[in-house]
C-alpha cells in the first residue's frame, strides 16, 4: 500500500510507474485482448466512439492500451486502461494494436480504470460513483483515501456516492442521459424523486428551474396542512417559467379556486394585464 499512497492524485502515468512494465509498446493481436472486469464505465458514447474510430482509421492508434496477463486465460491480456480505444480499433478494422504490458493486481487494475476515466471526464456521474464504491466495498478504502487517490475533494466523493441512493427508475434516467448530473444532485434525498425526475423531463426543465420546482413543492407543503397536488405545483412552475412571474394556484377538490400573480412593479402589473387582454 505504500506505493499506492505515493501515487495518490497524480494520475495514470504515476500508476504505470509504480508497476513493473514488461514491454513498452509491444503489438499484440486485437483478439488477444479481453475487457477489464473492473471497468467502471458501462456505457460508451456512440458519437465519441465514431470520432475515435475515424481518427484511428486515418492516423492509426497512437496511444497504447495498458494491459496485464489475464487470470482467467493465460493466452489473453486483460485491458487495464484503454477499453474505448480497443472497441474503436475493432471498428476501424485493425488486426494488431500497441500495448504496454504491466503487472497489476485487482486493486491496481481498478485504480487504473477509475483514474483514466474520471480524470478524462469520460464517466457519467453514476459510473463514477460506482467506481468509488468499488474501491470502498472491495478494497477497504474510506472516502478520505478515495479523495486523495483521485485528486478530488472529500465533498465531491461524498456527493457522488449519494447518487447511488436514488430510486432505480431515476438511476436509469441518469444512465440514459435523460437527466444530467446537476439534476441528479437536486433529486438526492427527495421522497418524491421519481415524480420530480419525470416532471423535469416532461417540462424540459433546466437545473435552475428544477431547483425552483423543488422549492415551490417544499414551500407549498410548509404553508398548508393540506398537501397541494403535485400536478398543480408543476402547473404553477410551467406558467411561472412562461411569463417570468411568481404564480400561486389554489384549487379545491371540486376544482374551484383562484390564481394569484405576484408583481413587484408597475411594469410587471402591465405585463399581466397585457397577457390577459391579448388572449381574451
Amino acid at each position: 500500500m505504500d506505493k499506492i499512497r505515493k501515487g495518490l492524485g497524480r494520475g495514470l502515468s504515476s500508476l504505470i510507474g509504480e508497476t513493473k512494465v514488461e514491454t513498452e509498446k509491444n503489438k499484440v493481436s486485437i483478439s488477444d485482448l479481453v475487457p477489464n472486469k473492473y471497468q467502471p464505465r458501462k456505457i460508451f458514447d456512440e458519437e465519441s466512439l465514431e470520432d475515435l474510430t475515424n481518427s484511428i482509421k486515418e492516423r492509426g492508434m497512437i496511444q497504447p492500451i495498458v494491459v496485464r496477463s489475464s487470470n482467467d486465460d493465460k493466452s489473453k491480456y486483460e485491458i487495464i486502461a484503454g477499453e474505448r480505444r480497443w472497441i474503436a480499433a475493432q471498428r476501424a478494422g485493425l488486426h494488431n494494436v500497441p500495448v504496454v504490458i504491466t503487472e497489476a493486481d485487482d486493486l491496481k487494475s481498478l485504480e487504473f480504470a477509475i483514474v483514466e476515466n474520471v480524470q478524462r471526464h469520460d464517466l457519467n456521474p453514476l459510473e463514477e460513483a460506482q467506481g468509488y464504491k468499488r474501491l470502498i466495498d472491495d478494497f477497504d478504502y474510506d472516502q478520505e483515501k478515495v479523495s486523495k487517490f483521485i485528486g478530488k475533494s472529500r465533498s465531491h466523493i461524498s456527493n457522488s456516492l449519494r447518487l447511488l441512493t436514488l430510486p432505480s427508475d431515476v438511476i436509469k434516467l441518469i444512465e440514459s442521459q435523460k437527466l444530467t448530473s446537476g439534476h441528479a444532485k437536486i433529486l438526492v434525498g427527495l421522497d418524491n424523486a421519481n415524480f420530480v425526475a419525470n416532471k423535469i423531463i416532461d417540462n424540459n426543465l433546466s437545473v435552475r428551474q428544477a431547483e425552483n420546482f423543488v422549492k415551490i413543492f417544499k414551500t407549498g407543503r410548509q404553508k398548508s396542512k393540506v398537501k397541494k397536488d403535485t400536478n398543480i405545483i408543476a402547473l404553477e412552475l410551467s406558467v411561472s417559467n412562461k411569463i417570468g412571474l411568481s404564480v400561486d394556484i389554489q384549487n379545491t377538490k371540486r376544482n374551484k379556486g383562484k390564481i394569484s400573480f405576484e408583481y413587484k412593479d408597475l411594469d410587471q402589473l402591465n405585463k399581466i394585464i397585457d397577457i390577459i387582454k391579448s388572449n381574451y
